[in-house]
């Protein structure tokens, strides 16, 4: 995997593309296939070609000629001779094309429905979920002889290198000594009248000696891991997770950790682990936010109503959006007589309302969940919303 910071779709980009307008904004999402045997078979290119198909439906029934619409669609036929797009992809697909900035495409880790959308403008509803439950954590990969400190996303991850700021092994941290114990230790030998390590007195001894070694790297840790908000998580044995929680000063240690020896694991099982790990932690604030849907029920503070959401989301009113997984409404917004028009499908003149309110809605600073839809707060309505006031 890419161990950078870089994400899938950079704010800004996505930014760009909820602000493109143009007569023929054509949106496509793909699932993508990483088994061999479905690559063999090309599914997806074989869903890439139907969904163009799809779009040249569309695009005469926009009024567009045949001729025009071949040209304008060639960037996109093309990617289905990009080889290495095929053999190297991501869950999934979306392709964005418009007649002033052409085609652009990114592979993200979200596994999309197929789909084809075209409009004045772009359809990104698929796309939010990368900008939510999400979160910055440290990872402190744990043990007597192997450290190393990671800053990681849901969608990164990067190696800090403690090492620069840390002794990278308890040897380190205690010097020659500890050695010549340890390897008393694992001879089961006590020579020239040392100790036993790990006996008796030794035990003290080793417990100081690790003590010592966790403050050392607790100080390390506090230089380059910054964000105080941050959770802390470690990967290490059970009993060095007790012992480096009582050396810790991080305010966030975070109170569950991966167990086991962590060094011979790559970047890409720490990094699936360990987010699997901390992922509850970032969902929260989600559950807090259906916990005060539930409790504003029945007030002008929240709705299930599509055409006062429709509103409330066009002059900035929502503090959080909740969609129901899969569920999208269509209709028209007629902005001089402020009215919504709700159709039964997506028609040639109207447009995702759905995709119009969670836009809004995220770019005015709240928030938009996606729950299946047993986890609406109210399950008769695909968009429920608490409002700012």
């Amino acid at each position: 995997m890419n161990t950078s910071e870089k994400h899938p779709l950079p704010k800004k980009d996505f930014e760009t593309l909820a602000e493109t307008r143009s007569l023929y904004c054509v949106s496509i999402f793909l699932p993508m296939d990483k088994k061999g045997k479905e690559q063999n078979m090309h599914l997806a290119q074989a869903r890439l070609r139907q969904s163009i198909n799809e779009v040249q439906k569309k695009l005469i029934e926009h009024q567009m000629h045949m001729n025009e619409i071949k040209e304008y669609l060639e960037p996109v036929e093309q990617l289905l001779d990009k080889v290495q797009l095929w053999r190297n992809p991501s869950d999934g697909l979306a392709i964005f094309l418009d007649s002033e900035k052409g085609m652009r495409y990114y592979m993200v880790p979200i596994s999309f429905d197929a789909k084809t959308y075209v409009a004045g403008h772009f359809y990104l509803l698929p796309l939010l979920p990368l900008y939510h439950n999400d979160g910055l954590y440290y990872l402190l990969d744990l043990s007597q002889d192997y450290v190393k400190l990671y800053q990681a996303s849901r969608y990164s991850f990067k190696d800090l290198y403690l090492e620069d700021f840390a002794p990278g092994q308890l040897e380190d941290a205690v010097g020659s000594d500890y050695e010549q114990k340890n390897l008393q230790f694992r001879s089961g030998q006590a020579t020239h009248g040392a100790s036993f390590h790990g006996q008796g007195e030794g035990k003290e001894d080793e417990k100081d000696e690790l003590f010592r070694y966790f403050r050392m790297l607790d100080d390390g840790v506090k230089k380059i891991a910054t964000d105080s908000k941050a959770p802390l998580v470690l990967s290490c044995t059970d009993r060095l997770y007790a012992m480096y929680a009582e050396a810790n000063t991080h305010h966030n240690l975070y109170d569950k950790h991966l167990p086991g020896d962590p060094q011979y694991k790559n970047d890409d099982e720490r990094h699936r682990e360990s987010w699997a790990l901390v992922e509850e932690y970032f969902r929260r604030p989600q559950f807090t936010k259906i916990n005060k849907f539930n409790e504003l029920y029945h007030t002008q503070k929240t709705s299930y109503e599509i055409d006062v959401i429709v509103n409330a989301a066009i002059n900035g009113k929502i503090d959080t959006l909740f969609i129901e997984e899969g569920g999208d409404v269509f209709g028209i917004y007629d902005k001089k007589d402020n009215e919504v028009t709700i159709d039964q499908k997506n028609e040639i003149n109207n447009v995702s309302l759905t995709n119009l309110a969670a836009l809004l809605t995220f770019e005015q600073g709240g928030e938009v969940y996606f729950l299946p839809p047993e986890q609406m707060p109210v399950k008769e309505s695909p968009m429920n919303a608490v409002f700012r006031f």
